[in-house]
């Protein structure tokens, strides 16, 4: 049996008819805020953490203060999951986007008051995982918005819109924390300003109609019982179907990855490199890796739908976790400023492909009333597989991030992860057999 998907043979819709139903474009207009918000927030936190004068982060500080931030929501994010298969996701939107604009507003008084350690921490927790239960809302009530047929061009829109709406608002924390200042009251200035994309996620959410995001066919109260299982629940629902859990082992080797990559490019930026022409290093080199990071995603929306379209969304994945293997094979033996640039530019397009085609196998191929808890365990893989992989790098890393060996090994988890893909695609094929 072949392991390569059929190449499909709908018509490609294109992003101006897709722009032309109401209701995607409002849940995009909900979306690009949101996610510029969340990238704002991240960067202004990051910076006050990591390049802020008045403190000093050691590698395994930035590691901690990622695990507290992202661990948590990752154990308890499939059983909100369940609450995203019981209440009207509308609504979910609504209150969370609130409750996390008045979150973000209370760490940055923290920040800006020299609050550090787990007060710190707790409060960015707490941003961070309405964050995520947002983001799960928006991915399971897509479908809701654009026929079947057309959910492929549909995710990649909604997904390459959001990740780039977040790498422009981390990108635009770094330059209004250079002109109100990078110590402990200027980044909280800056993180406080995250704000408006939560505020105006909430305004855009209110437009849509009572139960218009699903979930369909359930009565909106808590379900104890469906919260209590929310983690069964999703990994039964991916192991039902290979393709989902196949899509979950690309993921999660490029998270792995891409968290070590992340962790050694930060502290190079931060201890290791210098300025290269018009190359910066420090917290302005950061931002110009967000920069690359960026155009890869908007090249990764353009080439994945034309890819899945061509090759099939199955190939599509393996190709970009070959290319993304040989890049980091690439920054491993030639470590310098430039080629981290580059090869961001590279991984992001490569990793963002991986992740559009994953996206549509969840959104096709899951069942509406489970949507919601296969994408909150879906979130959890990503955040989890991100944290350790960070983790053990701040573990093995040298202080200044100069770490071939670490950087190579990379390669190995992509792998690894094509490994998973395939195996669980062979066993889509013995059942069908």
């Amino acid at each position: 049996m072949p392991l390569a998907d059929p190449v499909p043979v709908t018509r490609k819709v294109g992003v101006r008819a897709l722009l032309r139903g109401r209701g995607f474009r409002r849940l995009l207009a909900t979306r690009v805020p949101a996610q510029w918000g969340d990238g704002f927030f991240q960067a202004a936190l990051g910076g006050a953490v990591l390049f802020n004068p008045e403190r000093q982060a050691d590698p395994l500080a930035v590691a901690a203060g990622l695990a507290v931030m992202l661990l948590p929501y990752s154990i308890i994010g499939p059983f909100a999951g369940a609450l995203l298969d019981r209440w009207d996701r509308r609504r979910v939107l609504l209150v969370a986007n609130l409750l996390r604009g008045v979150l973000i507003l209370l760490t940055a008084a923290a920040v800006a008051g020299g609050v550090d350690g787990p007060p710190l921490y707790l409060g960015a927790l707490a941003v961070v995982g309405v964050s995520r239960f947002v983001g799960a809302g928006l991915s399971a009530a897509l479908p809701h918005v654009v026929e079947p047929r057309n959910l492929v061009e549909a995710n990649v829109v909604a997904a390459t819109a959001g990740a780039a709406s977040a790498a422009i608002g981390g990108a635009t924390a770094i330059g209004v924390r250079e002109l109100v200042g990078s110590g402990d009251a200027g980044s909280g200035l800056t993180a406080a300003l995250a704000v408006v994309g939560s505020a105006v996620a909430a305004v855009v959410a209110a437009g849509f109609a009572r139960r218009a995001l699903g979930p369909d066919g359930t009565e909106e109260r808590s379900g104890i019982s469906a919260v209590a299982h929310g983690w069964v629940d999703g990994a039964r629902a991916v192991l039902r179907v290979p393709t989902v859990g196949a899509a979950f082992s690309a993921v999660g080797a490029h998270r792995l990855a891409f968290g070590m990559s992340t962790l050694l490019s930060l502290l190079l930026f931060r201890y290791a490199f210098h300025d290269i022409g018009p190359f910066k290093a420090g917290l302005a080199g950061v931002g110009q890796v967000v920069v690359a990071a960026a155009a890869g995603l908007g090249l990764a929306a353009l080439l994945a739908p034309w890819l899945t379209h061509r090759l099939g969304r199955a190939t599509t994945i393996r190709a970009g976790l070959v290319t993304a293997a040989v890049t980091q094979v690439t920054v491993a033996c030639f470590t310098t400023l430039p080629t981290v640039l580059a090869c961001a530019f590279v991984l992001s397009t490569a990793g963002q492909v991986v992740k559009l085609c994953a996206d549509a196998a969840i959104q096709e191929e899951t069942a509406d009333e489970m949507r919601g808890r296969v994408f909150a365990l879906y979130d959890a893989l990503f955040n989890t597989c991100y944290v350790l992989a960070v983790g053990a790098a701040a573990l093995l890393s040298p202080p200044d991030g100069d770490s071939p060996w670490l950087l190579g090994s990379a390669a190995a988890i992509y792998l690894l992860g094509l490994l998973g893909h395939d195996l669980e695609l062979r066993r889509q094929a013995r059942s069908a057999s």
